[in-house]
Order: structure tokens, then sequence, then C-alpha cells
């Protein structure tokens, strides 16, 4: 289970503050789910790699209702700053640094169940004892941090009501929406309590479900029909177990993992050596100059989402193309030796690069990859 911090949540100034650092968690799971993915590629695991790509898409609308939220209360979300990128291996922003450490990796079953499961485990998973806390000092999970956001709302507008007012005054424009990309019963403006509450729910019933339902609960969709869709973790166990989640009435529970097996076949996965890093590889290196490129579009798709949460909604399009677009440079570091490690092919670092870390040369190559699969 992963533990946060406990956190001081009195004053609107803390519920900003408290929100910038569940956009900078919702973030910090994309990175290595997204890795898992990209080592996936072209290995036969297309089922797997689809499951944990329906996280990563899940972990993008969760950002963007967080951001949603924040611009409802006139805040500003921040997305586009070195510190806003976690360090890899480390404790994801927010967290209890004892804890859960995170790294860039290939998939593999010990990644589920040791990184992946770890991060979405609920306060009280189906079937999954609660291990003990170690001495941690009042931490949090994931829905215990919300739920005290929901509580500081509740408190904050109630007294703005007294006074004829509401806190949230954020401008309206800022709200992003996209049918695009997100259906409009996930991802909608948020202009009240009503509306902030049921964006956090979505954000904790997809992640964790409940201790009843390992189910998400279609009403936090704005539905009524029983949707077929675990929630995170309970995706990652499938995976983990190699079956997929069914109703059953013979377990206690009324669930188990007994349905068509989810085939892993782990042969084909490239070699990646574990939390690479730019500067490992020599600079004349092709190694070095995917890493680079990666990280650059890595780092554009963080300022396409600032500016989308900050005025310019429709730049979501912007990010989203980005993110196809790293797959390109993925796929070449991961075809490439690693010049460090022999025997290892090189990968994704998710590192802060500008267009002044690029040299004239570079801006040209990268321009000229572009135009090729524009």
């Amino acid at each position: 289970m992963l533990f946060l911090k406990d956190i001081k949540l009195d004053t609107l100034a803390d519920l900003k503050s408290a929100l910038q650092t569940a956009i900078m968690l919702e973030h910090s799971t994309i990175p290595p789910y997204l890795t898992a993915v990209f080592t996936l590629v072209n290995t036969g695991n297309d089922q797997i790699s689809s499951l944990i790509g329906s996280v990563v898409k899940e972990e993008m609308l969760h950002l963007s209702i967080a951001c949603n939220i924040l611009n409802a209360i006139n805040g500003t979300p921040v997305l586009n700053q070195p510190g806003f990128i976690p360090t890899y291996p480390g404790p994801l922003p927010g967290t209890v640094e004892s804890g859960l450490i995170v790294p860039i990796a290939k998939f593999s079953k010990d990644l589920i169940k040791n990184v992946f499961m770890v991060i979405e485990e609920p306060e009280n998973p189906m079937h999954i004892p609660v291990k003990a806390m170690n001495e941690m000092a009042a931490p949090l999970t994931i829905g215990m941090f919300y739920q005290k956001v929901k509580n500081l709302i509740t408190i904050l507008e109630a007294e703005a009501k007294l006074l004829g007012k509401t806190i949230f005054t954020g401008d309206p424009a800022k709200q992003m929406t996209n049918e695009k990309w997100f259906p409009l019963e996930e991802l909608f403006p948020i202009l009240d309590k009503e509306s902030a509450f049921r964006g956090i729910d979505l954000i904790v019933d997809q992640g964790e479900g409940t201790s009843e339902d390992p189910f998400i609960n279609p009403g936090d969709l704005g539905g009524d029909d029983v949707t077929t869709d675990p929630a995170h973790y309970y995706r990652f166990e499938e995976i983990f177990y190699g079956k997929t989640l069914e109703k059953d009435p013979s377990e206690p529970c009324g669930y188990s993992y007994s349905g068509p097996v989810i085939p892993c076949d782990l042969s084909k996965i490239p070699n990646m050596y574990e939390n690479p890093k730019m500067a490992d590889y020599p600079l004349d290196s092709v190694a070095y100059k995917n890493s680079k490129f990666f990280n650059y579009t890595y780092t554009n798709l963080l300022n396409s989402l600032h500016e989308t949460f900050n005025g310019e909604p429709e730049k979501i399009n912007t990010a989203m193309g980005l993110m196809y677009s790293l797959r390109l440079y993925a796929g070449k570091l991961l075809a490439s030796e690693d010049p460090a490690h022999p025997g290892f092919v090189a990968g994704p670092s998710y590192e802060y690069v500008t267009n002044d870390n690029l040299s004239p040369d570079e801006r040209q190559l990268l321009a000229a990859d572009r135009k090729v699969h524009a």
C-alpha cells in the first residue's frame, strides 16, 4: 500500500497546495506505467499492454480532473518545471519516503506485484491483507488523502456560503473537457462542490474500487449500467495472476480470478537496463541521441499540459499527440544497445530537456524525424 505524508489542510491555500500535490502524484505514475507498455510493444502481449495502457489513460484523466478542481477554486496548476518530474528510482511526490521506491523498468510480473499493485492498493483490498504500517507517522492512503480534500472543500464552501460567497471562483473557460480523448461523463467542468466531489469519487473509484466491489462504480461515471472494468489495483492483479476477474457466487467475496487466461510471454521483452539516465550514454552514441529526443518530447508534453490547464484547453490535442510521439523514441531506445551496460538495451529516462539544451544539429535531426513520421 502506498502511504502519503500527513498534510496540513485548514485553509484555501492548503487546499490549493494539496491539489498541486495530487496533480504531481497522478502524473508520477505515468512514466513507470508507460515504460512497461513500451517494453511490451510487438512482443505478443497485447492484452497485458492494453490493460496497463487503459490505466495510463485513466491516470491522465485523473490528472486532468485534479487540474480542473484546482482551476475551479482559482488556483494555478504547474506542470512545466523540472521539479515536477520525480526522480526515478525514488518515492512518488507526497509519499512517505521510507515507503515504496518506484523504478523505471521493463515489464515483469515482479514489477506488477511489487510496484504497480502497491501504488494502487486500496485501504481494504479484497483478498489481500493490509500490511503493518511499521511505525510510520500518521500516513494516508490515496483514498484517505482525497477524503481530507473533500472534507476541507465542505468546510470552506460552507463558510463562504454564510457570507454569500463561494470558493469556486475560478474562470470556467479554464475547465478542460475534450470528448475526443475522454467521455464527458468522465471529464466534465468542475464548477461547484458537487462536481468537484464527483470528480474526486471517480479518481478514487477507478484507482482503488471499494472494499466490497472491485469494479468501477457506474454511478461515478454518470450511468446506471454495470461496468465490466475493474479498478486499477484489480487490473494489475489480473495481469499478475494471468486470469480475468469474474463474478463468482461460490466465493464468499463474490468474485474470483477464474475467467479467460491472460497470456504472458516474457521471451520477447527487451532487456532494458533499469533506471536509465541520459548521462549514462556517450555523447556520440545512438542511445544518447534518442534519449535526448525522448526527453525533449516528454518536456514538450509537460509544457502542452501546462498550457492546457492554464487557459488554453485546446492544447490537450497537442499533448495527446506528443504522448504518441514518445512511443517512437522509446522504440528507438529499446532497439539500441546500452553502451554503458553490455547485454542490455537503452530505455527512456524522463528528464527535463528544453529547446535550449539542443544543438543546431540536434534540432535539424529532430525536425527531420518529425517530417518522416508526420
